[in-house]
């Protein structure tokens, strides 16, 4: 029986899959102020008229990670970069002191110059005198730090040896070139930055889920999603968090992969409390972040889904706008009506969520509270006082366009779908103005031209009629649309990806991910490379899970390099487990 446990923003929600079938699904609000509460309240429920013996895997998926940077939520970061001569990089865009050191690795992995170790004495002492580090570094919640030396997957022998140094001043250090085996050094910096950041966050998060298992006697293996739509065991999550930014809407990717038919080009929407997260397929493919994610201003090196979000949900609040604003630029008429069009100008969805909905106790009207008005939502517990709360929210907003309130909630639910409509096609537009890298291949003049849109997520159903209007699509949805994220993570299977560099020239190989630095011959070739990677990939897919994982290779290169008198082969190759569902729901 497989587990999946996504918990979002504004709910948590759970599914129990066995021989492909849903058995159970739980959905819970989130308790911002008590989360292991949630979390085991959660489990509880989902668990408690299953076998629990008949468990053999809990995969999970967050927001935590993502939610804390977009926040500001994060734990306090020194960084020392090692960048050697060339570009001077700098990072406005990260919001610490950096402080650079001298020594250097060349582009080959060769020791050119080596560190400074009087200098680190003199870093250590300006770094550990600070205020700020005498306030947080020697409580069980530290400051953390992020060591980063170019070329450091070619050898990592500086980084680990600052690690080593600083072992004893800081809660938790980032070694960069343990993050992705991919050169890009201002990528890679970015990527330790958050990596470090987001580390005390996460592991409260993991230590309450474990904490919660263990309470209701599950021992099955626990595994998280990460951003390119695969999982990773917990344990090595909370050495690298960083890779479950965005585990969320991969769990969102993954529940539509499991619902629905793919195969055309398609727009793919969750709609939650707080966001709304948008996808796409080409040919019933994903679109694949070829670099890295950008989450605000960080470009990482995190493998990802192509995905977006924008602030609309359903716990979106409402306002009235006294001007029209650029949000609405291109709006379309609604029914024909450019009078429609102009008081729709006027209001205001999200991005700021302030709560639950009036009609769940909340304090501001929200999307939510529109629907109410207009359909009758699958609530429990709501009183008729609770209902009557929503209803008087929407009038007062209704009166100040002079509309009856049916009449505001009508023109809110068209909006809201408009504004998705609006968003998806800037991103297409986008997209569709240079190459289209999908998870297979990447297609150079392949054009997205989506044929139809499927939605999942609580407000889904109702939205539903509403954005088939806007597009101009078949708007689809799955019979499981409010927990599709739970299923999602529930089905994902673990992922990998390997980078191999062998250089002839020096005799030396290299593996980043699983920290291989090996002596090779002088004649050695692209063909015992693939079959090396792979070999590696298989090992470290048994390892993740007992199923048959497939493996491939993704890229691979050959190319003679001259260094003086002497001359050698450099050779390229990275490998993947493919990111893809364990079973189909039937």
């Amino acid at each position: 029986m497989l587990i999946g446990i996504d918990m979002g923003g504004t709910h948590i929600d759970g599914v129990a899959v066995n021989n492909n079938k849903i058995v159970k699904t739980i959905k819970h609000p989130v308790d911002h102020t008590d989360l292991y509460q949630t979390i085991l309240k959660a489990i509880f429920d989902l668990i408690s008229d299953l076998d629990k013996t008949q468990i053999s895997r809990v995969n999970l998926s967050t927001t935590i990670s993502t939610n804390a940077i977009v926040e500001n939520k994060i734990t306090a970061v020194d960084l020392i970069l090692q960048k050697g001569p060339g570009i001077n990089f700098e990072f406005p865009e990260i919001p610490a002191e950096i402080n650079y050191i001298d020594g250097y690795v060349d582009h080959r992995g060769k020791m050119v110059k080596d560190l400074d170790y009087q200098q680190l004495a003199t870093l250590r002492k300006k770094l550990t005198n600070t205020e700020n580090y005498k306030k947080s570094s020697k409580t069980s919640h530290g400051k953390n730090l992020a060591a980063v030396t170019k070329f450091s997957t070619r050898n990592p022998d500086h980084e680990e040896a600052l690690a080593k140094y600083f072992a004893d001043d800081y809660y938790q250090i980032t070694q960069g070139h343990t993050l992705s085996g991919r050169l890009n050094f201002p990528r890679r910096v970015n990527t330790a930055y958050l990596n470090s950041a987001v580390y005390n966050i996460f592991q409260e998060f993991a230590n309450n889920i474990t904490a919660a298992l263990r309470e209701v006697d599950i021992t099955a293996p626990i595994y998280i999603l990460k951003a390119d739509g695969g999982t990773m065991p917990l344990a090595d999550a909370i050495t690298r968090p960083v890779e479950t930014i965005l585990s969320g809407p991969a769990a969102s990717f993954m529940g539509m992969s499991a619902l629905f038919d793919n195969e055309t080009d398609s727009v793919l929407l969750d709609i939650g409390g707080t966001t709304t997260d948008i996808f796409f397929l080409v040919d019933g493919v994903p679109v694949f972040e070829p670099t890295g994610i950008t989450i605000g201003q960080h470009k990482t090196l995190v493998r990802a889904i192509y995905s977006v979000s924008i602030g609309l949900g359903g716990d979106s609040c409402l306002s009235i706008e006294n001007s029209t604003n650029n949000e609405n630029a291109g709006y379309s008429p609604l029914h024909g009506n450019s009078a429609n069009t102009d008081l729709a100008a006027k209001i205001k969805i999200g991005p700021e969520r302030e709560g639950a909905p009036l009609l769940l106790g909340g304090s501001a009207p929200t999307l939510t509270d529109a629907m109410s008005v207009l359909h009758q939502l699958d609530f429990d517990h709501i009183s008729a006082e609770q209902i009557v709360r929503a209803k008087q929210g929407i009038t007062e907003l209704a009166e100040q366009l002079e509309l009856s309130t049916e009449d505001f909630a009508e023109l809110v639910l068209m909006k809201a779908a408009q504004t998705i409509k609006n968003k998806v096609d800037s991103l297409l537009l986008h997209l569709n103005s240079q190459p289209v890298y999908t998870v297979r291949e990447i297609l150079a003049d392949r054009q997205i031209k989506p044929s139809e849109v499927k939605v999942i997520g609580g407000p889904a159903q109702i939205l539903a009629n509403y954005l088939e209007a806007a597009f101009k699509l078949d708007v689809l949805l799955p019979e499981q649309f409010q927990v599709a994220n739970a299923i999602g993570a529930a089905l994902a299977q673990p992922t990998m990806e390997l980078n191999l560099l062998a250089d002839t020239e020096r005799k030396i190989l290299i593996i980043p991910e699983l920290n291989i630095y090996e002596q090779i011959g002088s004649r050695y070739s692209l063909n015992e490379g693939r079959k090396y990677i792979l070999q590696n990939l298989k090992q470290a897919a048994k390892e993740l899970s007992d199923s048959e994982l497939e493996t491939e290779i993704v890229e691979e290169s050959s190319f003679n390099m001259v260094d003086g008198y002497r001359s050698g082969k450099n050779i390229r190759i990275k490998a993947q487990i493919k990111p893809g569902l364990s079973c189909w729901i039937e």
